[in-house]
Parts: structure tokens; sequence; C-alpha cells
């Protein structure tokens, strides 16, 4: 253990001594399982896929294809996705805080580095059709943008443990910086085989991911999203079903299926990734469906109000930004101030959104409904763990 003048020499005592790192098994060309799929487990990846591309045609088809809302409810299932997967991470945050930060409103540090997940998930989804080392290293640039080591390869030993000082008594050492370069040559071109069914194909790359642990910090988030450049690249999804909602409601038997997975049996993490994918589509469902019936009950209230009245187009972008202002309206359908703050007053008026701030400037408006279904789910989630 270095000194770095910050540990005792008791602490510098306790922490030398010998280690050993990680170093995982070339995937490439190798089968994950030999001589073949165990034929249960081929089942239950099956209908994990089957319940995704369900869930991905209910969510379509719920509203249309050419529903304004579409673009927006894509919108929250991402962001539910990204919070989700941040709280694996322990960086939880409320949907009241989450949109403010989409309009630069909130003061919430955890808030801020959830948005950046989203943005990395974004990311995830636009370079889906190109998954190679440039793909990875721009997520991780995009979730710690302005960080020193954002979207480069680490130079130093981690590992997984309670310990910043010493890898010794860590769950998991990662393998030594100079063998990274070749374990992510190795991943990328896992990535490219097209011979496995894809939800199994995206279980065994992020447990690979997780193991080579390719940077200093935001690895978790960045495998994750991996998963879902996967999932969209490889045709099973459209929209973005809640994977990590599915991990992290049983977040113990995760972690211990990527321990199983460094230990060389693949089969625990490829189960987890097919039950998240069961939970995301079914509960997923759910969520789709609260949010469409919300929207519904939001347009009875604007009977009367003339067809091409500014609140109509606000009403489908309140499914994906539940919190307004008036610069986010104005900048977001391109209208003038004014048209904005009278679209805000009819929404209020009328009972679909409340302003919440009582300022007489730099105001916001929610939405309290779809507020409160998405912090249901989360609550959900948190139970079901």
């Amino acid at each position: 253990m270095p000194d770095d003048g910050l540990a005792s020499r008791s602490a510098r005592a306790r922490g030398t001594g010998p280690y050993e790192a990680t170093l995982p098994a070339p995937l490439a060309g190798a089968e994950p399982y030999s001589p073949s799929l165990p034929g249960d487990l081929a089942a239950d990846v099956a209908d994990a896929e089957k319940a995704l591309t369900t869930f991905d045609a209910h969510a379509i088809a719920r509203l249309g294809a050419d529903n304004p809302a579409l673009g927006p409810m894509s919108a929250i299932l991402l962001r539910t996705e990204s919070a989700s997967s941040s709280q694996i991470e322990d960086l939880t945050v409320g949907a009241r805080q989450l949109a403010l930060a989409e309009i630069d409103e909130s003061r919430s540090g955890n808030a801020a580095t959830v948005i950046a997940n989203v943005r990395t998930m974004e990311a995830a989804l636009r370079l889906a059709d190109s998954l190679d080392l440039e793909t990875v290293l721009a997520l991780h640039a995009e979730l710690l943008t302005g960080a020193r080591d954002a979207g480069r390869l680490r130079d130093q030993l981690v590992w997984v443990g309670r310990s910043g000082l010493s890898p010794l008594g860590a769950v998991h050492i990662a393998p030594e910086a100079e063998d990274v370069p070749a374990a992510m040559a190795d991943l990328v071109s896992f990535l490219d085989r097209e011979d496995l069914p894809v939800l199994l194909h995206a279980a065994i790359a992020h447990a690979q991911f997780e193991t080579i642990h390719p940077f200093t910090d935001g690895n978790g988030r960045t495998g994750r999203a991996l998963v879902h450049a996967m999932l969209r690249g490889k045709g099973l999804l459209t929209t973005t079903a809640p994977v990590s909602a599915g991990l992290l409601a049983q977040l113990s038997a995760y972690t211990e299926a990527l321990s199983a997975y460094r230990a060389g049996d693949a089969r625990p993490i490829v189960e987890q990734f097919a039950r998240a994918a069961r939970y995301a589509a079914a509960t997923g469902t759910r969520l789709v469906d609260a949010l469409s019936a919300q929207l519904e009950e939001d347009r009875g209230r604007l009977t009367g109000v003339r067809p091409h009245a500014l609140a109509w187009k606000v009403l489908p972008l309140l499914i994906g930004q539940p919190i307004l202002s008036a610069a986010h309206l104005r900048s977001t359908l391109d209208v003038p101030a004014m048209s904005a703050q009278r679209a805000l007053a009819q929404l209020t008026e009328l009972g679909v959104l409340q302003e919440a701030t009582g300022r007489s400037r730099n105001r916001v408006w929610q939405h309290p409904g779809i507020l409160a279904l998405l912090d249901d789910y989360a609550a959900e989630v948190r139970r079901a763990g």
C-alpha cells in the first residue's frame, strides 16, 4: 500500500500484502455455455425477450405511433430507468427534483448526477448502431462530464469493497490497468456477435464489463447504459424498458450474480436479467397505462378549449416533463413568452397544473398527478427490494 501521507502506519500495515486481480476469460470467440445453452435457461430467456417485445408494442399502441405523447413517454421511461440505475449506486432522487433538474431549477447534487445518467442513456440509444470502444468511452464521458478521467480507460488498479486504501479484502479486484485495453478489445469483439439471444448477449456483456471495471468511476451506470444500447441496437426494443428497476428490486441477487460470474458461473446473471426483464415489462406496462390514463383525464379537462390553443401542445409534453417554467416552455415549443404564460395560466385554471413556488417571478408549474405516479412507481420498486 503506497504512503500518501493520509493513512496511519497501522492502516498501511493492514493494507499491505499480496492480492489477486481478476483476469476475465476472453469472450469474443467463446461459447458462454458449453456445449449449449441449457433448455430451461433458453426458455427463460425467450420468455423474457417476448415480455420485452410485448411491452414495447404495447407502449407504442397505447398512444399510437403518431401521438405527440409518444416521445415524452419514451423520455419518462428512459428517465425512470436512469433513476433506477443510479439508485443501484445509492443515488436516490424523487421525481420532482429530477424534473426540476431537467429545467435547471434543482439544487440537489444527486439530481444533477442522475440527469448526467439520463444523458448517458440517451447517448446509448443514439449510438446503439455502433457498439465499439469509442461508443463506450463516449457513454462514460457523457456520464462524468468535466471529470479528469471522463471517457478514458483507467491507468490504476480499482476494486469493489469498503476500503478505499487497499484492495485487500475487496469483494472484487478488477484486472490490472495494463490488462484493460486488451480485455475491452475482446469485449467489443463479443458485442459484434449475432449468434446469441439478445438478452443473454446483453447480460453476459454487462457482467464482463463490470468484471473488467474499465474506469475509475461510473462503471455500473455505464455498464447498464451499454445494456440498453444492445437492446436497442440488436433490435429487441424501440422504447426503454425499466430493466434497472428489475435489477434494483432484487439488488443483492444482482450483485451476487456478478460475483458468481467472476467465479466462472454465468447462469445467475442471465437469470437475473431474465427476471429483471419480466419485471420491467410488467411494471413498465402498468406505468405506461397509468400515465396514458392521466393524459386522457387531462384531455377531458380541456374540453371546450379551442383546438388550436397552445395548451393542447403542452399537454403531451407533461408526460415527459411534469414540471415546467415559462422559459423552458418558450424554448421547447419556440413560442413567444406571452403565449407560454397564457398556456400555463390556462392549464392552471383548468386544474391540470399547479404553480409550485408562490413567487411572482421565476415561477415553475407542476403536474402533481404525474409526479405522484412516478414516485409511486419508485416506491413499488423499493418495496420489491
